[in-house]
């Protein structure tokens, strides 16, 4: 049952957005932080609060991966077995994982503590095969260190990600991602050596953002202090580089200004423009024709 501690947090989060509904996605995860998956009353609760129906909000939770319409045990373990992962030897973690575990996929262990789950890219390819514990890093994985991992999370053992913070509990994670945090962000290192490998090649060469725009690669080796400063040092890179990127507009630089793509129109070339206009149509309709059949 969802408390009425967790339905004031609710309307908290509601309280932070414009539209009502746009507070949906973390007050699935706040569900799941209390319930340990999407339960039927966290549906009934989310779509009261919103005024929306429950049919909405069941389709906001069966589209995103993220939310489980089964208990989750305490560890979420997902091995990224998608192209990459696979090649580098996620298909062997996963299955010996399996093995190790008794479980299959999207299976929980019978004490509760670790789910298993194969998922597809987790946009760390440089670190491939790459495991993820409740949404924290676990890079260049093997088969025997996925064994170890797992059994000091079931044992209890302190388990610090490779990039991120110590390991939580499920439950604890998806409070964080409701939007209420624990305090430990910038905790553990955020960047790996295969990142920051290209950050130093820019350094030592000299390389900028925006081809001929001026502007400095920024620091990654070193973390910010608090994370107010954290969020002032991205909102000026933010800045650097939207004021770069206008900059290049106006010089001429990648898509603005006078190139092959901006060139004036002549009579020749709007008869030209409007010959491909006409063969793209064609193009477009032969292929629908084709997807129909």
């Amino acid at each position: 049952m969802i408390t009425e501690k967790t339905r004031a947090e609710m309307r908290e989060i509601i309280a932070r957005y414009p539209q009502p509904r746009s507070a949906l996605l973390p007050m699935l995860h706040l569900v799941q932080s209390e319930e340990g998956f999407v339960s039927p009353d966290g549906i009934e609760v989310c779509a009261e609060l919103l005024d929306i129906t429950a049919a909405e909000v069941a389709a906001v939770a069966t589209f995103y991966t993220m939310y489980k319409r089964r208990p989750v045990g305490d560890y979420h373990v997902g091995v990224c077995t998608n192209t990459l992962c696979a090649v580098m030897g996620g298909d062997q973690i996963m299955a010996g994982l399996k093995d190790h575990l008794g479980i299959g996929n999207d299976e929980t262990t019978e004490d509760g503590k670790v789910t298993l789950e194969h998922v597809e890219c987790n946009a760390a390819c440089d670190f491939a095969p790459v495991v993820m514990v409740n949404w924290e890093f676990f890079d260049n994985m093997t088969p025997d260190r996925a064994r170890k991992l797992v059994d000091d999370l079931r044992a209890g053992a302190e388990v610090e990600a490779d990039r991120g913070a110590r390991v939580c509990t499920w439950r604890q994670a998806e409070r964080v991602l409701a939007g209420f945090p624990d305090g430990r962000a910038d905790e553990g290192p955020s960047a790996g050596e295969a990142s920051l490998a290209g950050l130093r090649l820019a350094h030592e060469r000299g390389w900028t953002a925006g081809g001929n725009v001026a502007a400095a690669a920024p620091d990654l080796t070193t973390r910010s202090a608090t994370p107010e400063e954290a969020t002032r040092t991205a909102a000026e890179t933010d800045t650097t580089r939207a004021e770069s990127e206008s900059r290049a507009a106006e010089a001429g630089v990648g898509g603005g200004g006078r190139g092959p793509g901006n060139r004036p129109e002549t009579p020749e070339s709007g008869a030209e423009n409007a010959d491909n206009a006409g063969n793209a149509g064609s193009a477009g309709s032969a292929d629908g024709e084709r997807g129909q059949r």
